[in-house]
């Protein structure tokens, strides 16, 4: 199969602008392949949700990473009063099936004029707008430029601001250099994509003047001014099974790569198979699993391994928690320090690394006592950090509210 990205990353420089430049339906190649890529129907418009009357009107879009914006859409309805929010996606392909208030196929979100200028209006009605990723909620009505809806909604009386994820503002190769084991290392075609999308950002962060939030406590690393929304989990949703040691069979050891690559997946994964192979653990890694299935698997599970490249905690490690389950994963001193002086709690995440997962699967195997404390810290951990209301309050200044 041809590498497409490989053979980019090996192209002379004018080659990569001008192939970014179609990619982002710029020029006269970009217009051509936004009209080959980019077809629909105007039966495929979606209706805009009904206008609300109450004081403030939020709408976030248009990434709906790992569900979030859906998550604090109801965060912010459930502990503000006064407030309706609307998180929106474009629709590409969404293996984890998460909620989402507005649906908007791809090629209508880059290409529909009557959905943009329905959806403009839209807009325009709102008091407080939020972008995601640094992406555009009108696709292409603008040249995709962030900025500019920004500047458009403004004069309008509408509030922007910005909200960034990990790796649409994590710089890779500032990370490959102050972390042993990050997944930046190697000068592939993502690499170079992912270096130049957090560049880009931090431009539109310097240039926007907005306010910024980060999803993850880590990425205040490399935005010290942002502000922290934690993700969003629901605890009672994530609470199926007691988190009993199992008496039968060895422990079922569960690993959910959502991104491989940067979960450090095949640096684990040998070994995993090697000890499932001697007996000593079940090893269970879950792909395209849809997010609504996802408490049953944890429910049977005894250890959730997370990420191991990145040195954060995320949804996943959130969901893992909220499940009593033991979680191991690497988390850098940087985000426990940060949770610890923002929260007053530690973060009850077992730290390994790439060497010590070995060693320590044994020892839980050998002493599941020995870590009975920690997974029963877990839950309540969710549940004081992530469970939305520290979320409302972390936004609440941004619309102006009082938590």
């Amino acid at each position: 199969m041809f590498d497409t990205v490989g053979a980019l990353n090996r192209a002379p420089g004018w080659l990569r602008r001008l192939a970014y430049r179609a990619a982002a339906g710029r020029g006269v190649l970009g217009h051509a392949a936004d009209a080959v890529r980019f077809r629909f129907s105007e039966n495929e418009v979606p209706s805009l949700p009904q206008p609300s009357d109450v004081p403030v009107r939020f709408v976030i879009g248009p990434a709906n990473s790992a569900g979030q914006g859906y998550q604090w859409a109801r965060a912010i309805e459930h502990h503000l009063p006064g407030t309706a929010a609307v998180a929106m996606r474009e629709i590409g392909s969404d293996r984890f099936h998460t909620e989402v208030d507005l649906k908007v196929p791809v090629a209508v979100y880059q290409r529909s004029a009557s959905w943009h200028t329905d959806a403009e209006a839209y807009l325009a009605r709102q008091t407080h707008v939020m972008w995601e990723s640094g992406l555009p909620l009108l696709g292409r009505r603008y040249g995709s430029d962030v900025a500019r809806e920004m500047r458009l909604l403004a004069d309008q009386g509408v509030s922007g601001a910005l909200l960034f994820h990990g790796t649409d503002i994590r710089p890779p190769a500032r990370h490959a250099a102050e972390s042993r084991w990050s997944p930046f290392r190697d000068p592939m075609g993502r690499v170079r994509a992912l270096e130049e999308t957090s560049a880009r950002n931090a431009a539109l962060v310097a240039t926007a003047g907005a306010p910024v939030f980060v999803s993850t406590p880590d990425l205040l690393h490399w935005l010290p001014d942002a502000t922290w929304l934690p993700v969003v989990v629901d605890p009672a949703h994530w609470r199926r099974a007691p988190a009993n040691a199992r008496t039968t069979g060895p422990p079922v050891v569960v690993h959910a790569p959502s991104s491989p690559w940067l979960k450090g997946t095949d640096r684990i994964e040998p070994m995993l198979r090697r000890l499932e192979e001697e007996g000593v653990i079940e090893y269970r890694q879950i792909v395209g699993i849809p997010h609504a299935a996802m408490p049953d698997f944890y429910a049977d599970a005894d250890i959730v391994l997370d990420q191991f490249v990145l040195g954060i905690y995320g949804v996943a490690a959130c969901e893992a928690m909220a499940s009593g389950r033991l979680v191991m994963s690497h988390v850098e001193d940087f985000t426990r320090a940060t949770v610890r002086e923002r929260t007053g709690l530690e973060l009850p995440v077992f730290e390994v690394t790439i060497e010590s997962l070995e060693v320590e699967l044994r020892r839980a195997v050998a002493e599941p006592e020995a870590f009975n404390d920690l997974r029963m810290e877990g839950p309540a951990f969710v549940e004081a950090v992530h469970d939305g209301r520290r979320s409302a309050a972390a936004i609440a200044p941004f619309l102006e509210l009082s938590a």
